[in-house]
């Protein structure tokens, strides 16, 4: 007879009031409380080792590559051969591994809040970020990502903003106002990636991120993901003033991919590069939707699902 804790249990997520997904899992391997949130390491029978922060899936073992390669090389490579790059967030590695990958990347800058997250997955999820933290090209700083931008004097080829779901305090990073001053730390052909997470079960969210890009930066484009771990189709997009992944070719990406040594790569090559950016009719319908207002102080996002008070918790379907 199997011994309690080696049972299997369903972890459900809702995605909207009406949908959501579940992920069977082995037992719970780790969990802490920091001062900021909740954070646990779950055994996945799909997924191997995953993250969760305040009962959300981050990222796991084996499907992380979906979402960090996605993030971090269709702005990459569109920027050519990137010397800098700052992320605000990432605390589990994944991204700044995949910046590392850069044979021409000097500096990689991560400003993580949550000092925990950072030493919960240096532990714990090696097969995520590979060693990224032990690279010295990596320049870690515990504090606050927004304070760090809007008082740093550096400048970055890259940015990302690797965060939790626009709810919260990470809400305020996710305006034109906070956007506006990513913007000045991008050089003139800097390129910034974020996440805008799913147009089918949360589109009003999806087109206002999208209008907000685009009341800041003169290049805006969405591209769209399927995340195994987020049960669903996930949006991102690049955003700059020069840079335009859309407007290279075939080849040039796949130089690019071959002078910066890209030789472990899962996922994105370049032909993904161009089919991530081929939209469907109703995601071209939703991003065009003239009554889609930006997110700025005055008109914050206020959607289901963006207000931690109207959030309903994990519910377990079958208990461990």
């Amino acid at each position: 007879m199997k011994k309690k804790s080696e049972m299997n249990s369903y972890i459900s997520e809702e995605l909207n009031p009406n949908a959501g997904f579940w992920v069977k899992t082995k037992k719970r391997v780790n969990s802490i409380k920091s001062r900021y949130q909740n954070i646990e390491l779950i055994d996945t029978h799909s997924y191997g080792l995953a993250l969760r922060i305040d009962d959300y899936w981050m990222t796991s073992e084996k499907d992380e590559f979906f979402y960090h390669e996605n993030m971090v090389h269709p702005a990459a490579v569109a920027f050519g051969a990137p010397k800098s790059a700052l992320i605000i967030g990432g605390g589990d590695g994944g991204a700044a591994e995949e910046y590392l990958k850069y044979q021409s990347i000097k500096k990689v800058v991560l400003a993580e809040l949550d000092e925990e997250v950072i030493n919960f997955c240096k532990e714990h999820l090696r097969g995520v970020h590979n060693g990224a933290f032990d690279d010295p090209r990596l320049d870690l700083k515990i504090t606050d990502g927004k304070k760090f931008v809007e008082n740093t004097a550096e400048k970055f080829d890259l940015m990302m903003l690797d965060l939790t779901d626009p709810f919260g305090p990470a809400e305020a990073l996710y305006r034109a106002e906070f956007l506006k001053t990513c913007k000045r730390v991008l050089g003139k052909h800097g390129v910034l990636s974020i996440h805008l997470g799913s147009p089918v079960m949360k589109p009003k969210v999806f087109g206002r991120m999208v209008a907000t890009l685009r009341q800041v930066f003169e290049v805006v484009r969405p591209y769209m993901v399927y995340v195994p771990l987020y049960g669903t189709w996930w949006g991102m997009a690049t955003a700059s003033d020069e840079t335009d992944p859309v407007k290279i070719d075939k080849l040039t990406v796949e130089n690019r991919i071959s002078e910066n040594g890209l030789n472990d790569l899962n996922f994105y090559n370049s032909d993904t590069h161009f089919g991530l950016f081929s939209l469907p009719n109703f995601i071209i319908k939703i991003i065009n939707d003239r009554d889609l207002i930006p997110i700025t102080e005055s008109s914050p996002l206020n959607e289901y699902g963006l207000d931690p008070s109207q959030h309903e918790p994990i519910r377990i379907i079958k208990d461990c």
